[in-house]
C-alpha cells in the first residue's frame, strides 16, 4: 500500500503574508516589519576623535529608539578569483619586471587572505516591527514604521552610516538569502526570485 506524502512548500510555514512597498512585510499574525539596510563604515580607519564621536552617536541611537529593533548581520565569503585573474593578465601584458614582481606579491597576499577565509563582506540590516493590536488602518501602521525608519536613519547618519529603505525585490532577495544561504551566494541576482 502506497503512503501519501504531503509536500509542503516554504510558503506554507513561512510567516509572511505579503510584501508591501518600502521594505515592509505583513506577517500572517497581523504584525508589520520593515527591513532597513545599513551601509557599514570602516571604524578602524577613523581617528580616535572620530571613533569617540561615532560611539557617542551610536549610544544616542540606542537610547533614542524607544521601540524594538533587531540587528542582523550577514557575512559572505568573497570569491577573489576574478580580481586575481585580472592581475595575472596585467603581468602577461607588462614587461616591467619590478611592477610584475609587486603584482605577484599582491596575488600571493590576496590568495592567503582568501585561503584563510578572512575575505568577506557583510550586510547589515535593522528590522523594526509594529503590531496591529488596535485594528488600525494599514496606512497608519505604514506611516508609523516610516517614522521609526526616519528616526533610525537620522541617528545612524550621525554615526556616518548610509541607511536605505529596501524595495520589494530587495526584500525578497534578503529573505531568500537568509533562507537559502548556500545557494544564494553561488547564484547571480537574476536567479534568486
Amino acid at each position: 500500500m502506497k503512503r501519501k506524502t504531503n509536500i509542503c512548500s516554504v510558503q506554507n510555514w513561512l510567516d509572511i503574508n505579503k510584501i508591501i512597498d518600502d521594505g515592509i512585510i505583513l506577517l500572517k499574525n497581523q504584525k508589520y516589519i520593515k527591513i532597513i539596510k545599513v551601509e557599514p563604515i570602516n571604524f578602524f580607519m577613523k581617528t580616535d576623535f572620530e571613533r569617540e564621536s561615532i560611539l557617542e552617536a551610536y549610544r544616542t541611537f540606542l537610547k533614542t529608539c524607544n521601540f524594538d529593533i533587531q540587528i542582523l548581520i550577514q557575512s559572505k565569503k568573497e570569491n577573489l578569483s576574478t580580481a586575481i585573474n585580472l592581475v595575472k593578465e596585467k603581468i602577461q601584458e607588462d614587461d616591467n619586471e619590478i611592477i610584475n614582481e609587486l603584482r605577484r606579491k599582491y596575488i600571493n597576499y590576496i590568495e592567503n587572505i582568501n585561503r584563510n577565509c578572512k575575505s568577506s563582506s557583510k550586510n547589515f540590516f535593522v528590522i523594526i516591527k509594529k503590531e496591529n493590536i488596535e485594528g488600525k488602518n494599514e496606512e497608519i501602521i505604514i506611516e508609523e514604521l516610516k517614522d521609526k525608519y526616519l528616526k533610525i536613519k537620522k541617528c545612524l547618519s550621525r554615526c556616518g552610516n548610509e541607511v536605505n529603505e529596501l524595495s520589494k525585490s530587495e526584500v525578497r532577495e534578503v529573505i531568500f538569502s537568509f533562507l537559502n544561504t548556500r545557494k544564494y551566494f553561488f547564484l547571480s541576482k537574476e536567479e534568486t526570485w
